[in-house]
């Protein structure tokens, strides 16, 4: 089984997957796109040609039929009766996202002109579990704040960082800051609720100041063909410690709910196996596939997850990861100004601190 190194940088990671998919043209990220080898503009042509990059190129049928029962053959023959050529446009986009929310997949969008399919209910169908009310309270009328990240010193000598996006580019400068700046506290708390991803480099860089030494996180394996089972060996991939930066040796808990998806998901992956951390919250939202998109003959585009990751005992986190602590902010919590799911990772920590 070979073996990826996570850091210093992202980029020796994907460079060992870029290589292998060279071959069969079969680039990463969202950066890719390639067009569909079909010459007929037409509705049905466009659904048949949907339907076959999915079942050529998506990474997760066989565990999708596993846990729901997903029948990608099945999922064609229902929808296909939707589709006529005279048709139009918005209707064809309508019937296609209808069939691409079959696969239950947040990575994956249908991408017009004039509309861009989500598929929502990872989140949409659970408890919020997290008020950006509250959080303003928790941060309270001084705080620091950089590169996405908010920083502050609860009352309890407890760090805590909320990073709502992984869009930005967190700056090591930044990084090395606001930990000096909690360096004192006992223990730091990581709130990544709502944080819908972004770079997987970004959430990398900050889990990267938990660890001093290379640990293990996980496995990542690509399409090697067409066959919905054609998968290369996993390969280990590795997240190492930001040697030259400032890192953090104490407790810490991670904050998580439903939207916490993609990049984030990767995040709480990573932090489950530093030193002392605990998860704290509820499932997180999933999103493990690395995603390419490719163009579609009328010049749409559809995203989807292309290269499937694992934890490190080869178990998929697409459908979430769950905490080690389950807790449930309610409404009435809400009004009552209270973060149930804050309270009890400062609970937790400061028990942690007394021993």
């Amino acid at each position: 089984m070979s073996t990826i190194r996570r850091y210093p940088s992202l980029r020796r990671r994907l460079s060992a997957v870029v290589a292998s998919l060279a071959m069969l043209c079969l680039p990463l990220l969202l950066s890719s796109c390639e067009k569909a080898d079909v010459s007929d503009d037409s509705p049905v042509a466009n659904f048949e040609a949907l339907w076959k990059i999915l079942d050529e190129r998506y990474c997760f049928f066989d565990y999708k039929a596993s846990v729901y029962g997903l029948d990608w053959n099945e999922v064609r023959r229902r929808y296909y009766k939707l589709v006529d050529d005279s048709m139009s446009e918005e209707g064809l986009f309508d019937v296609m996202a209808r069939m691409l929310a079959e696969l239950r997949d947040g990575h994956v969008n249908l991408i017009a002109p004039f509309n861009i399919s989500h598929y929502t209910a990872f989140y949409r169908d659970y408890p919020h579990n997290f008020s950006a009310d509250l959080l303003e309270q928790t941060l309270g009328s001084y705080y620091r704040y950089a590169s996405g990240l908010y920083c502050t010193i609860l009352p309890d000598n407890i760090g805590y960082l909320y990073c709502g996006s992984f869009e930005n580019s967190l700056s090591e400068y930044a990084l090395d800051e606001m930990l000096r700046y909690i360096a004192f506290c006992h223990a730091v708390i990581i709130d990544v609720r709502d944080n819908g991803g972004g770079s997987l480099d970004s959430s990398e860089r900050l889990a990267s100041r938990f660890t001093n030494d290379d640990i293990l996180t996980g496995y990542v394996a690509h399409k090697t063909g067409p066959a919905h089972d054609a998968f290369s060996e996993p390969q280990e991939v590795y997240l190492s410690a930001a040697a030259e930066h400032v890192r953090w040796q104490k407790p810490v808990a991670v904050l998580a709910n439903r939207r916490t998806f993609s990049a984030a998901n990767d995040f709480v992956r990573c932090m489950r196996y530093t030193p002392q951390c605990v998860v704290v919250g509820d499932k997180t939202g999933g999103g493990s596939g690395l995603p390419m998109s490719q163009e579609m003959p009328n010049g749409w585009s559809v995203r989807f997850s292309a290269c499937p990751t694992y934890d490190v005992d080869m178990q998929h986190t697409e459908f979430g990861i769950d905490p080690d602590l389950s807790v449930t902010l309610t409404d009435e919590d809400i009004l009552r100004g209270v973060d149930t799911i804050l309270e009890a990772a400062r609970t937790l920590l400061n028990a942690w601190e007394e021993k």
